[in-house]
């Protein structure tokens, strides 16, 4: 009975997510420009939420959970990082982002670097994007196998086509639409979550005072000066991670400067409140189920505790909670990966097929638009394929996996693309040298630079969770001190050309600077957003609202009626604000030269 409910869930949310697609399908197919950044019309809090799921993923109730049940506090510190960088983001870069005025994050390499750093980033980002949703797509086929006991191989390739359908369908006016839909999915799943695991636990002091091992250091640490370091040069790499030429791509789609430093707010308040709250089920469970997960050792092999968060739900939420929580995996999964799609196809239509492979031709946008379908299919593909490889590594967690992936292969490549925003006076090979300079230093990370290395020196021994924080501290301090460094002494090499390269890296820092202004009165295009996501999200209440039809205690019905009224709410509201009369489009913006 219990697998036919989660089931029908699942199904009725994958029904419900194709809809949204289908619903702005037509919005993303006017122009390529539509489509690969949503003409840059979007509303802060679409940006903002979009904003907020790109750093949110199936990992995270995975991977990021399996270490909060082990370790306690400290898994927060990545999501700290992020809090910090999204304020940096609202101050500095959200709205520079916005104002380099482009389609694509390597279209804005090219105004800062030229064409050949272009080439170079496009052949790096794309590769990297591949690697980085195989990890996503992996951590949600763990927790789907599990629910439905089906081979993880399988349900890899499954789920992982449906994901890359869905994006097919409307670009990133359907992936930012969905973004906001799945966030609300996830707020509400979370917080109804933490509600239940901090009654069972007896509220937040029994939750902290019985976790194993103690719950700021946890167990097997004995050297607490590695959490805050851990905390401290996580800031250091989610700031680089997030504020940068091509992970700050979001903030392309905004209106203009004032929606994009919104949106970064919003972005920031989402995380700083999820932070907490997406981590009391597991902190909680370290207590309450010790052994929760020693029924996966056989079937996840080290990545047992990855399982926690479907543990604890299948022992403390009502019937058909476990459907939901697969639907907020999914959320979270198709919006990290879907997002990646539809820049990547961004990426090789304007920096790869458009200016070198059909060079001194006239492309329409149809054809731009038909390009762009083919290149997600083929990096979809490609995908599930990492994914499946991903599988075969039953030796790695999911949060070291993820640690690895990060501050190995995609730091050296963030270094020049986040110092390069404000640091001008570089030579034309700083940005390509520096990235190969820096997989020089994860070369020598992976070789001899370990913290066994510096264990001997200090005449000290790690525990095995103590080697990983502090592999993770190496990693990012030496592609900070000597990959970042390294892009900064380039500086003494600078000699300023006159040259059409020059004189779009100067066109491109004065575009940073001059804000993208609109009229504050409401467009056709901003309350067709209201009106489309105020319908869509109040069916999504109304599905929600059906769920008390699920047989449950009492207490259980009630928790899905709440959750229900909150989404329903929030969908009125919008629907509500979407009835005015709008102002024209072209009236209300600068004109086409200037946005």
């Amino acid at each position: 009975m219990s697998l036919d409910v989660n089931a029908a869930v699942v199904i009725a949310y994958f029904i419900f997510m194709v809809g949204i697609g289908l619903v702005f399908r037509k919005l993303a197919s006017n122009s390529a420009s539509d489509y690969f950044r949503g003409g840059g019309k979007m509303l802060w809090w679409m940006v903002g939420a979009s904003a907020f799921m790109t750093q949110f993923s199936a990992w995270t109730f995975t991977g990021a959970a399996g270490k909060a049940y082990s370790d306690g506090l400290s898994a927060i510190a990545v999501f700290i990082g992020n809090v910090i960088a999204y304020a940096a983001a609202w101050w500095y870069f959200s709205a520079r982002m916005r104002q380099i005025r482009v389609d694509t994050p390597t279209e804005g390499v090219r105004r800062r670097f030229g064409p050949t750093n272009e080439q170079f980033f496009t052949w790096a980002i794309l590769p990297l994007s591949v690697i980085n949703a195989g990890v996503w797509l992996n951590s949600l086929a763990i927790f789907v196998s599990s629910v439905f006991n089906v081979d993880v191989v399988a349900t890899i390739w499954v789920t992982g086509i449906i994901v890359l359908l869905i994006s097919l369908l409307s670009g990133a006016w359907g992936v930012v639409a969905s973004d906001f839909v799945q966030a609300l999915i996830v707020a509400v799943l979370s917080i109804a979550c933490a509600g239940v695991a901090l009654y069972n636990v007896g509220g937040v002091g029994n939750m902290v005072q019985n976790f194993p091992g103690g719950f700021v250091e946890g167990p097997d640490m004995s050297f607490p000066l590695l959490i805050v370091g851990t905390f401290l040069f996580f800031i250091v790499k989610q700031m680089q991670s997030i504020n940068n030429l091509q992970e700050s791509y979001r903030f392309l789609c905004a209106k203009d400067s004032r929606h994009a430093r919104k949106g970064a707010i919003f972005a920031l308040v989402m995380m700083l409140v999820g932070a907490f709250i997406w981590f009391i089920p597991p902190w909680s469970a370290a207590s309450l189920l010790p052994d929760a997960t020693s029924a996966y050792q056989a079937t996840l092999g080290a990545k047992a505790s990855d399982a926690i968060y479907l543990v604890f739900t299948e022992k403390f939420m009502p019937l058909g909670t476990v459907g939901l929580l697969m639907a907020g995996l999914f959320a979270a999964t198709m919006s990290s990966m879907d997002s990646a799609l539809n820049r990547n196809a961004g990426i090789f239509v304007r920096s790869f097929y458009k200016p070198i492979l059909a060079k001194n031709r006239d492309v329409s946008d149809k054809t731009l638009l038909q390009i762009g379908g083919v290149v997600t299919v083929v990096n979809g593909l490609l995908v599930i394929l990492m994914a499946q490889f991903f599988q075969s590594l039953k030796g790695f967690s999911l949060f070291d996996l993820m640690m690895q992936v990060a501050t190995l292969l995609q730091s050296p490549i963030l270094v020049p693309l986040f110092f390069g925003m404000f640091i001008r006076r570089t030579p034309k090979w700083a940005p390509w040298a520096t990235v190969v300079f820096g997989l020089a230093v994860s070369w020598m990370l992976v070789t001899w630079l370990k913290p066994a290395l510096f264990a001997d020196l200090l005449g000290i021994t790690l525990s095995k969770r103590e080697t990983g924080d502090f592999s993770v501290i190496i990693n990012i301090a030496a592609h900070l001190v000597l990959t970042g460094g390294f892009f900064c002494l380039t500086t003494l090499f600078y000699k300023r050309e006159e040259s059409a390269i020059q004189q779009e890296t100067d066109a491109f820092f004065a575009d940073m600077e001059r804000p993208v202004v609109t009229d504050d009165r409401p467009t056709a295009s901003d309350l067709e957003q209201r009106a489309k996501l105020g319908w869509i999200v109040t069916a999504g209440g109304a599905g929600m609202l059906a769920m008390m039809l699920i047989p449950n205690p009492m207490w259980g019905r009630l928790l899905f009626g709440a959750c229900a009224l909150v989404i329903l709410a929030i969908g009125l509201l919008l629907w509500r604000s979407s009835r005015h009369d709008p102002v024209d489009d072209e009236a209300t913006l600068l004109a086409p030269a200037a946005r």
